[in-house]
């Protein structure tokens, strides 16, 4: 439940491009509270969605790990990970998502996906340092840009 703090923080530091259903609204939703009853009742879409933590201090500084976004073939999860603004060009993306592809492939899963925005150029580094490659799928929305599509064998 602590880790409602950190992702509510999350939500307000998201970009202004991000659709309106994944930032903080005028009323101030969600709260605090409403994450916390999301973690509670696992209103979330994950296969392991983890809370990523500094070693020396033992802070949440973010999250990483696959979810089941529906947007991949069957049987192939997304990565996924957000960190606080205050981490980021850290290297935490990357040593995180690592260890996550890691975890995917003793698993027992053959390829992952990841999305990103085209505007996001920070995780498309990171995607790139991991492996993944663009695909030609892309999803266009005029107003928040267009969603890319990438992969990456294990």
């Amino acid at each position: 439940m602590a880790e409602a703090v950190v992702q509510r923080e999350l939500w307000t530091e998201r970009d202004p491009r991000v659709p309106p259903h994944r930032r903080i609204d005028a009323g101030g939703h969600p709260t605090i509270a409403e994450l916390e009853d999301a973690i509670r009742t696992n209103q979330i879409r994950s296969i392991g969605l983890l809370a990523v933590e500094r070693k020396g201090s033992g802070d949440v500084i973010g999250y990483c790990g696959l979810a089941d976004s529906g947007r991949g073939a069957a049987g192939e999860p997304e990565l996924a990970f957000e960190l606080l603004r205050r981490v980021w060009c850290q290297g935490y993306a990357t040593e995180a998502s690592l260890a996550v592809l890691e975890w995917a492939r003793t698993s027992g899963y053959e390829r992952l996906w990841a999305t990103v925005w085209d505007w996001n150029t920070a995780s498309r580094r990171v995607l790139a340092k991991l492996g993944f490659t663009e695909t030609e799928r892309k999803e266009v929305d005029p107003v928040h840009g267009t969603t890319l599509f990438t992969t990456r064998r294990l």
